[in-house]
């Protein structure tokens, strides 16, 4: 037993020590890491297999890479330094759907977390997260009844996501449900992991109204697990400077699509031309 246990210590450490350096080169061998840790090829391949899973970095021919690209979004401590201006207004947007009173439910996005500093100014409210920051943020507002979703800790994303979150998001129903996605490819939403997929499609089913919060990087990005049709929700919130064809195409298959201008994007592009 003390030989399995000390087994363990040593493989938290490693990955422990590959997530750190993956953090810090950007990118990293196979090869060279199993040099480095003294330890096989294929150790180092499960080794990333399992940081991959938790979001922390992805696997490329050679070894692993934790810069952002179309197939992986980074970190939550990364996705919060991009879109910040655009995030911002599309939370302001969103800001209009809410009403004292309401149970709110809000996802692990960062796109959401800015959301919440709207909710103080429309108390009394119910807010319902898994969102790590987003229950520290709630937690010290006074005319917020706070209800944190539990289940196991996901560090890559903040926030805590997999089965027990979705059984747990079972035992409540909410007003309206605030959300976003990694990927929107053919009117479908797309994300990385079958966890995050599992919670939210749990949430959606939670709430008698449904708004996707999505800023016009979706549409460019990818992602591996289906969650569902941007028919299922009740209203998208998305940048002006969303591609006017994607719109166009969502709207005409039923989409209720609104148009945040001012995004800093669009304007760019306005200003170029």
């Amino acid at each position: 037993m003390a030989g399995a246990d000390a087994r363990t210590d040593a493989q938290e450490e490693r990955r422990n020590r590959l997530r750190e350096l993956v953090t810090n080169r950007g990118f990293v061998r196979t090869a060279e890491l199993a040099t480095e840790f003294g330890v096989s090829v294929m150790t180092i391949h499960r080794d990333l297999d399992a940081l991959q899973a938790q979001g922390w970095l992805r696997k490329v021919r050679g070894g692993a890479s934790c810069l952002p690209s179309t197939q992986f979004h980074g970190s939550a401590s990364e996705r919060m330094t991009t879109m910040v201006q655009t995030k911002q207004l599309l939370a302001r947007a969103a800001a209009t759907e809410l009403a004292p009173g309401q149970v709110v439910m809000i996802d692990d996005s960062t796109t959401c977390l800015s959301l919440v500093r709207h909710l103080a100014d429309h108390t009394p409210i119910t807010a319902i997260s898994n969102s790590l920051p987003a229950i520290t943020a709630l937690a010290r507002e006074p005319g917020v009844a706070l209800i944190a979703l539990g289940g196991t800790y996901f560090p890559a994303y903040d926030a805590f996501m997999g089965a027990h979150t979705a059984q747990s998001v079972q035992s409540f129903r909410a007003d309206v449900l605030f959300m976003s996605t990694t990927a929107v490819t053919g009117g479908r939403c797309y994300h990385m992991s079958p966890e995050t997929v599992q919670v939210k499609r749990a949430m959606m089913a939670a709430a008698a109204r449904r708004v996707l919060i999505i800023d016009h990087t979706k549409f460019a990005n990818q992602g591996l697990y289906a969650l569902a049709p941007l028919t299922d929700f009740d209203l998208v919130l998305v940048d002006d400077a969303a591609p006017a064809a994607e719109v166009r195409r969502l709207r005409d298959s039923g989409v209720q699509v609104r148009t945040v201008a001012g995004s800093p994007a669009a304007l760019r592009s306005h200003d170029a031309t």
